[in-house]
């Protein structure tokens, strides 16, 4: 059963402020040692000067149920990767789709992380997406986490995802502890990111090098990274490069990260397939029961059937950052005609989200409405990354704040 909205309610709820001499030492620690070099989002600070404290009752009840959707994320993910002829209905590029599309053996997987995003709501927990390829957020979750934990007697990190992935990882690698972290340039979320997970990496024993997709080169279909005299192999990838933007890498060399690899890569070649918001509209074809997944996703469907209706939502099948997560119901997102259009014209591209009524938190910045992003690893839930927004959508402009649960 869900969790009612009085149970939610009761279990979570803020701390007062800290001082404003404390929370520009944590904001300075961070910015110089802990991989978060965008400290503002526009006029207001990145990382919230308060924390979020979840009673222990309901983070064992968050992470059992991160467990079950990950399990079922991942039995319908196996079964959508032996039916490719439903991989063109994901709104997939093209040119990623035909990379899927070959013979050649699937490219093994180093680990597996997840982070499912859940949200309190007028009908208890609902969960609105999982970020089943390349989700963040680990830096944030972790050093930032630890560090407001100190001054909150009585409470402590649920858990530290970075440092799971990273035991994962080094796991994997133990054979060739050289671990190539791919990332996008020009991006300081995605270079954060990849620099803080190396540094864990590097604490495990594991050389790290962090490089573009462009600098793969695959001999005798193992990896090595471009960049020095003789490209070194490495023993595992960590792919923070969504698999969507793959269209944007020149050459071909790319593909052996999905198909004719050797070389583990995390995550693997079958999340780019999963991380489709219009999975569900599949689920029914893949005959996979989903138990967990119908009890706390809203009902999704196909954008022309509740076009124009005011209690769906309008989201893009590869959406980041909610970005592309639009409603009539929020005059203050703009954007919502111009992605209808492109719906109706595109139909395949979007999907129709029933929306939810998110309940805002009283917090010393006002009311503010929560997402607990809940990761697993490797199946096992693995920490929070907390957000907060004064509107309903949790996107690019949302706060960090840290999520503490009860000793």
């Amino acid at each position: 059963m869900n969790a009612t909205p009085k149970a939610v309610a009761e279990s979570l709820r803020c701390t007062e402020r800290l001082s404003a001499a404390r929370h520009r030492e944590i904001v300075r620690h961070m910015a110089l040692d802990g991989c978060k070099w965008d400290p503002q989002v526009g006029d207001v600070a990145a990382l919230a000067s308060f924390a979020l404290l979840l009673s222990r009752a309901e983070w064992s009840r968050l992470a059992h149920d991160a467990e079950a959707l990950t399990s079922e994320h991942l039995a319908v993910e196996q079964a959508l990767v032996r039916r490719p002829e439903l991989w063109p209905r994901l709104g997939l590029p093209a040119r990623v789709r035909r990379a899927l599309e070959t013979d050649l053996p699937w490219t093994p997987a180093a680990a597996r992380v997840m982070r499912h995003d859940f949200h309190p709501t007028t009908d208890g927990w609902r969960v609105s997406e999982v970020n089943s390829d390349v989700p963040g957020g680990y830096n944030e979750a972790a050093t930032f986490t630890a560090m407001i934990a100190e001054y909150f007697p009585g409470f402590s990190l649920t858990c530290d995802p970075r440092a799971a992935l990273a035991d994962a990882l080094a796991l994997q690698a133990r054979d060739l502890p050289r671990v190539a972290l791919l990332a996008a340039p020009g991006y300081t979320d995605d270079l954060q990111v990849v620099a803080g997970l190396a540094a864990a990496l590097r604490e495990r024993g594991c050389e790290t090098l962090i490089a573009r997709p462009e600098q793969l080169l695959w001999r005798d279909r193992r990896a090595h990274i471009l960049g020095g005299t003789e490209p070194p192999p490495v023993g595992v990838i960590f792919r923070f490069y969504q698999g969507e933007w793959m269209t944007r890498v020149a050459g071909e060399n790319w593909q052996s990260l999905f198909r004719g690899g050797l070389t583990p890569v995390c995550n693997p070649a079958a999340a780019v397939l999963s991380e489709s918001k219009r999975l569900p509209l599949l689920w029914d074809e893949l005959a996979v029961p989903v138990p967990t997944w119908s009890r706390l996703l809203p009902p999704v469907r196909a954008p022309h059937v509740t076009a124009g209706r005011g209690d769906w939502l309008l989201k893009a099948a590869y959406c980041n950052n909610g970005a592309s997560v639009l409603g009539r119901v929020w005059p203050a997102r703009r954007g919502f005609g111009a992605a209808r259009l492109h719906a109706l014209v595109r139909p395949g591209s979007w999907i129709a989200q029933q929306r939810f009524d998110s309940c805002p938190l009283g917090t010393p910045d006002g009311p503010m409405h929560v997402c607990l992003g809940v990761y697993t690893v490797d199946g096992r839930a693995a920490g929070i990354y907390g957000r907060l927004s004064p509107q309903p959508v949790i996107d690019y402009l949302a706060r960090d704040v840290a999520v503490l649960v009860e000793d």
